[in-house]
């Protein structure tokens, strides 16, 4: 089996002069990522010709496997994908960073990414996505690698994913349907399921179609050839039938999870009113967040190098020095242009990070571009009303990342902390972070309490925050900062 690493990497052919200034004057098309595209910093009206009508090949994303024997590859049954991408905007960087995320979630998907092409344009076609000429250009690709699937990135309407199976001749999945499927595969909760089924749902709703006798009317009985008593009539058309019956499923799984939301309600309603500060761990998918929460809590989430490993939010009690609690939420990972029919499905499980104190925000800063994740959290988390809510900016796997790049980090983010999850540097002083940035109680009290009134002092240590303590003879001494309810029970005792 040939890999397609080993082969020239050659933009795909287009009729345009060899003299062309498009790209700088590199004959190495093997080291294509370290080419600059004059073009890119230019307005659009002065693009270059061959940059927009060219399909590009991104070196280094085949996963193709060349070391095992026939019988092993038809044992793994992983399906073979080409990847299509249009650049309409950002730098040249940027576009290669998004094709390597999308091969970062095909393989999670349980692909083999066989090759990846990128189309400049001003936009993408509302017909074809990269223009009619180049789908002609990616059945060759298809055809030479012997893919069963393309994988888009983007959404694509109804019509786009027609035509392009028209004319490709294999299935067509854009992004939306890909992080779809990755959900699918790793929900493992009973509203997790839920949640996923009814993303899938709603995506598919809008995307129903048919062929030949799947458009035909419906008819009962012994009407079955168009005849008869009750044959007679429009009828119900099987797109119809199937589009009735999942807005059925999803009003019954919306009703389901109105009744996961009222016991998840409940849980929150009973922390606020232990008034028990809470931090939600957010970021990027398999930006390390579940590993940061076993480090900081010991809470033995399951960790795995896979993009969105984490989908049902877990949650564990964690005390400050001076013994307050509080409580960490391991949340799911967000990704750019994460669907907004998954969104809308997991509104329940992210009202935990729009509800929290603070927003402990993982940064991945071993990725190729940390930037571009922090803008595309804080994006989504804008999109879930939890913009305003105060945020620490963790920069994680400095053990793998380059020197240069948190350097650059460092400058940028005054304030972030610096850890590895994996060495756990940087933890205590995360922890000390995090104690201070939790909301302080805002009385303060100084009291005498009886002995014999043990509860109220370990409610001070749970639920202020404690200043001092002196044991006497008629009791303990105690100066601290509580919430009004506690202050209310402690004024008998307090003291001047």
């Amino acid at each position: 089996m040939t890999n397609p690493e080993q082969q020239p990497v050659m933009p795909v052919e287009d009729d345009v002069a060899d003299d062309d200034p498009g790209w700088d004057d590199d004959p190495d098309w093997g080291s294509l990522l370290g080419a600059t595209w004059d073009g890119a910093e230019v307005d659009d009206g002065e693009q270059d010709l061959a940059d927009r009508l060219s399909l590009t090949r991104v070196p280094g994303l085949s996963t193709d496997l060349d070391d095992i024997t026939e019988v092993e590859y038809r044992q793994l049954r992983l399906e073979r994908v080409v990847l299509v991408s249009v650049w309409h905007e950002g730098t040249q960087d940027d576009s290669y960073n998004a094709v390597r995320e999308l091969a970062a979630l095909a393989q999670t998907a349980g692909s083999q990414v066989l090759d990846a092409l990128i189309q400049r344009r001003d936009h993408v076609d509302p017909a074809t996505y990269i223009g009619r000429g180049k789908v002609d250009e990616v059945r060759d690709v298809v055809m030479a690698t012997k893919a069963d699937t393309v994988i888009c990135d983007g959404e694509l309407s109804p019509a786009q994913l027609r035509n392009l199976e028209d004319r490709v001749g294999v299935k067509v999945v854009d992004r939306t349907a890909l992080i779809l499927d990755i959900f699918a595969q790793h929900a493992k909760s009973v509203e997790g399921k839920t949640q996923v089924e009814l993303a899938q749902l709603q995506y598919l709703r809008q995307r129903l179609r048919g062929w030949g006798d799947s458009l035909s009317r419906q008819v009962g009985g012994r009407a079955a050839s168009g005849v008869g008593i009750g044959g007679r009539g429009p009828g119900e058309t099987k797109i119809e039938t199937d589009r009735r019956r999942i807005n059925a499923r999803v009003a019954l799984l919306r009703a389901k999870l109105r009744t996961l939301d009222e016991t998840r309600a409940l849980q929150r309603a009973d922390r606020r009113r232990s008034l028990v500060p809470s931090v939600a761990i957010v970021g990027y998918t398999n930006a390390g967040k579940s590993s940061l929460l076993n480090r900081l809590t010991g809470a033995g989430v399951m960790v795995e190098d896979a993009l969105f490993a984490t989908l049902d939010p877990t949650t564990r009690r964690s005390r400050t020095a001076d013994g307050r609690v509080y409580t960490l939420t391991d949340t799911v990972g967000f990704v750019r242009h994460l669907p907004h029919d998954l969104v809308e499905a997991f509104k329940s499980t992210l009202e935990e990070t729009a509800l929290a104190d603070l927003l402990v925000h993982v940064v991945d800063g071993s990725d190729a571009d940390p930037m571009a994740q922090i803008r595309a959290v804080r994006g989504v988390l804008g999109q879930i009303g939890a913009g305003e809510v105060p945020e620490q900016i963790v920069v994680n796997k400095i053990d793998a990342a380059d020197p240069a790049v948190l350097d650059d980090l460092r400058a940028g983010l005054p304030g972030a902390v610096f850890v590895s999850a994996r060495t756990g540097a940087g933890l205590d002083h995360l922890r000390h972070v995090v104690e201070t940035r939790l909301p302080v109680p805002g009385i303060s009290v100084r009291v005498l309490v009886p002995y014999d009134r043990g509860d109220l002092v370990d409610r001070i240590h749970r639920r202020g925050e404690l200043s001092s303590t002196e044991h006497t003879p008629e009791g303990t001494l105690i100066v601290a900062r509580v919430n009004a309810d506690l202050a209310g029970e402690l004024a008998p005792f307090e003291v001047v």
